[in-house]
Formats: structure tokens, sequence, C-alpha cells
């Protein structure tokens, strides 16, 4: 697997896999209907795509990381990310199912303005959707109703009712993936415990001075997770986003050196990763409503 295809529109893919065509920017991909079959291929997506697998014996390899695709799991891909394809079993006719399509289709949509927040389009394979009985029956029936329109003459109306479908679709998706989120609690606390973790070490550490301020990707990193789930996890625990807990940590932080500290602003911001000085002085006043020297000289008059 090391050509790696670049998909670039909707029939490049199903001529892949022998499938028709019924509209230049999306098509609802069911694999029984293959009549050719490419059972090893990576390729880069310049295509959003989803996927539900009903059966297993298919791995999904994502960088250089290889994971199963289980059965009634859900991967999502955007443009620009590369992932291949192992057939474990070269079976003919995978019982694969879902969508892809072009950026150009939703391009002037509802679903164009708010494709940004399906976040899981960027979530890694490793953090897939694992549906129930009830909810795979739910996704099947959205590409149902996308196929009926696709089968529809291209009119006026096509656009927009399709756009509609996949935005019902992916909205779906979020559901599932904010159950999933709840009933996986107890791995989530471990990881957010190793975040509060990683955060305080990180600022013990010389790396403020070397490399600056944190970003939410170092720690998704260490954790082993992509930085858009690493982001929604955070956020559906805490109610905070990854970087808003690194800057209460740095607001904590800077308070710290204030008080107990003869130490300049300069010096505080440089020591906590800040490349200038103002970048402190600006955060600590939207989050404290005081400049640091002002938060200090507040503090001197409490204590007298």
């Amino acid at each position: 697997m090391d050509q790696i295809l670049k998909l670039d529109n909707v029939d490049q893919y199903n001529s892949l896999y022998g499938l028709e065509t019924l509209h230049p920017l999306v098509s609802v991909v069911n694999l029984t209907k293959a009549t050719n079959m490419v059972n090893h291929i990576q390729m880069n997506y310049g295509l959003y795509a989803l996927f539900l697998k009903q059966t297993k014996s298919c791995n999904i390899k994502y960088g250089r990381t290889s994971y199963d695709y289980e059965e009634g799991t859900i991967v999502c891909f955007a443009p620009g990310q590369t992932a291949g394809v192992d057939t474990i079993e070269d079976e003919i006719a995978p019982q694969v199912y879902g969508i892809v399509f072009h950026p150009d289709l939703i391009h002037g949509t509802a679903l164009g303005k708010s494709i940004k927040n399906y976040t899981f389009f960027s979530y890694a394979v490793n953090e897939a959707l694992h549906l129930s009985e009830q909810e795979r029956g739910i996704v099947m029936d959205c590409l149902e109703k996308i196929s009926i329109e696709l089968e529809h003459a291209i009119d006026k109306h096509s656009k927009p009712l399709i756009a509609m479908n996949i935005e019902l679709l992916l909205n779906y998706c979020m559901r599932f993936y904010e159950r999933q989120f709840i009933s996986r609690s107890n791995a989530n606390r471990d990881a957010l415990t190793k975040f509060e973790q990683l955060l305080g070490d990180y600022f013990q550490s010389k790396l403020p001075m070397h490399d600056g301020l944190p970003s939410v990707k170092y720690f998704a990193d260490k954790i082993c997770l992509s930085s858009n789930y690493f982001g929604d996890m955070v956020k559906k625990e805490t109610g905070k986003t990854p970087q808003e807990c690194i800057q209460e940590k740095v607001i904590e932080l800077a308070k710290e050196h204030i008080v107990n500290t003869d130490e300049t602003v300069s010096e505080i911001a440089y020591t906590l990763g800040f490349q200038y000085p103002q970048h402190l002085c600006r955060l600590f006043k939207k989050r404290i409503g005081c400049t640091p020297n002002e938060y200090r000289l507040q503090q001197r008059q409490v204590i007298r």
C-alpha cells in the first residue's frame, strides 16, 4: 500500500468499485452491489466520506496504526485525510454502506456553513462511532432518503434537499457520539486526569520557556487521541474547551507568581511561555477583569 490514490471526485470512487454515479457530487455507497472489489488500497480523500460497516473482516490503517473496523461501526473522513483499507477476508460484496460527497455540493447551503461543527470527520479511526442496532437502522434510513433523491431527476430542489438529508444524517451521528461519550465516561475521566497531570508537569518543567505555551494537540498526542476527539471529550465532561483549561492553569500560575514573588510581568510572562508580555496582560484582563499589576496592588492592599 505504498502508492496513494488521490481521490478527487465521486465518479472516481464509484469507478473503483464498479458503482453507478447518479450525481457528480454525491453518491450513496452500497458495496454489496459492487461489481469490482479493491481489497487493499490507500486513499487521500478530496471528498467527505462516511462509512458504516455491518460485518467484521475489514481493517483501516490511519497513519502508521491499524485498527479493527468492527461490526456496526462508523468511520468518517474529510478532505485532506489519508487512510488505507485492507479487507481481512477477500469479500466480494462486503456489507459496507455510506456516503461520499464533494465539498462543492454543500457550498451555499446551511450545511456548508456548519460542516466545521461536525468535528468527528477529523477523529482518528480508533475513535470511531459504535452503533446499536436501532442506531444503525436510523443511519440506513437516512441513506435511503438520500438514495431516493439521487434517483430523482436533478432539478433546482436537488441540491438543498440532498444537503438537508446529509445534514440530518450528520446530526444523528452527533447525537450518537454524545451518547458514546457518556457510555465511556470512566475512560474519559481517566483521560482528563491524565490531561491535568500533563498540564501540571508541563508548567513545572522548562518547556514553557523553550517551547512556549502548550497547544491542545500537544496534550491530545500525549493521550493518543486526535485533537478534535480530545477537544469534544473535554468539553463534554467539563463544559470547557481544552484551550480554556490551559488558560485557566496559566492564570492560576500567573496569580501565584504575582502574589508570591517580586518578578515583573515580563518575567512572569516569559516563565509561563508567552512570547510577548502584553499577551499575558490581555488574557489576564479578559479572565480576571484587571491587569497583572492592578491585581498585585489589590492583593497587597488586602494583606495590609
